[in-house]
């Protein structure tokens, strides 16, 4: 569990990075900022559920950050547009479509 998590922590990093990127040298992008959001906040979720698993009941303790972070991780998938409008800017993009007809 380790390592998928540093994994999804790891690709989630290079994804904003790649975003940042884009955004500092001026270029219009939607589809770069959109996957790194909800590429980044739905791993956030798994990483910290995962941390959650990992510490067992202590994981669900208030005693311990993890049941805090937990909580965090799972509200940040809803400002600035949820996972799933995310995800329906980025396939408009790919496919050069409206989402709606």
């Amino acid at each position: 569990m380790i390592a998928e998590m540093a994994a999804l922590t790891d690709a989630s990093r290079l994804l904003t990075y790649r975003a940042a990127v884009l955004a500092d040298k001026g270029g219009r992008a939607h589809r770069e900022p959109s996957m790194a959001k909800f590429y980044s906040t739905e791993a956030a979720v798994k990483v910290t559920s995962m941390a959650i698993q990992i510490h067992g009941a202590y994981g669900l303790s208030a005693e311990y950050p993890v049941e805090r972070l937990f909580r965090g991780a799972r509200m940040m998938t809803i400002p600035d547009g949820t996972t799933q409008i995310q995800q329906l800017i980025v396939a408009r993009e790919i496919l050069g479509m409206p989402a709606f007809v």
